[in-house]
């Protein structure tokens, strides 16, 4: 159930444990999944609170039109998950209900070497049992349409160099069945004829998020629970790539076939802060 204000929307949600082991089995994750009464693994929130509009306000890419909901129009029709931070005050419980309240932090304007950009910080916090269990900031950023002739700016290179790197691959069928339980319509995940005609990528591109969150799995398993993450995203990852998820210290890094970084973060837990 969503109530949408001026500037917040508030959402209540029971945290299935359905859906949780649903998202645990589409990572690829081995070992038992949530059951009641249990916390949930890092990020796994992404696949609750959903806000379905019906399709005559979604826009030519499968979310939301700007101006139909939270996010005021920009004038710019590209929308990318551009980063995020989160703070975890508490564990969020399967089983049990929750609320999500999300508002705008920030809105920005900026001249890129591609032209004109937005940025669009949304603010968001989960309470569960009356307890606030997280905190998060979603980073977006919109931008007009690629020209046809002009190439695409240089990424940045990945470190090369790390002991703690494990290679990991996508689908067509993994980057569906992750839209499908986070319902994220973005046609650039499943629709490959509009990535190629419309944003012209070579492929169907990784979700920032998806990538996000199984550097939060690598950075939870090696160095304990984690305490706050923040990511930026710096180049996408297609369906076709193995990319390589890499840690040194704190840091974690996805590095693409070529090199280039896709992802990088900065991870924080109760072993590295005791």
């Amino acid at each position: 159930m969503a109530q949408n204000k001026p500037h917040i929307l508030t959402q209540h949600d029971i945290i299935d444990k359905a859906r949780a082991e649903a998202l645990w089995r589409v990572l690829g994750r081995d070992g038992p999944a949530p059951e009641d009464g249990t916390p949930l693994a890092p990020f796994f929130h992404h696949v609750y609170f959903w806000h379905v509009s019906p399709e005559p306000l979604l826009g030519r890419d499968g979310h939301i039109r700007p101006g139909q909901g939270l996010i005021p129009d920009t004038g710019l029709p590209r929308r990318m998950w551009a980063g995020g931070a989160l703070t975890f005050h508490g564990p969020l419980i399967a089983s049990r209900p929750a609320v999500k309240t999300s508002r705008i932090k920030r809105i920005s304007h900026k001249q890129g070497r591609s032209g004109p950009l937005a940025f669009v910080s949304l603010h968001h916090e989960i309470h569960q049992n009356g307890q606030l269990v997280l905190s998060e900031v979603q980073d977006l950023v919109y931008m007009n349409d690629p020209a046809p002739n002009n190439p695409r700016p240089s990424p940045p290179q990945a470190p090369e160099n790390s002991p703690h790197c494990e290679k990991v691959g996508f689908s067509s069928t993994y980057l569906f069945r992750y839209s499908a339980l986070t319902m994220n319509g973005h046609r650039i995940h499943y629709d490959i004829d509009y990535c190629r005609e419309v944003e012209r990528y070579p492929g169907l591109v990784v979700h920032g998020p998806l990538l996000a969150q199984l550097l939060m799995l690598k950075a939870s398993a090696e160095l304990g629970p984690l305490t706050g993450f923040s990511f930026r995203a710096t180049a996408p990852l297609f369906h076709h790539e193995t990319a390589n998820l890499c840690r040194e210290g704190s840091r974690l890094w996805v590095r693409g076939p070529d090199g280039r970084l896709c992802m990088e973060a900065t991870a924080t837990s109760y072993t590295a802060t005791s």
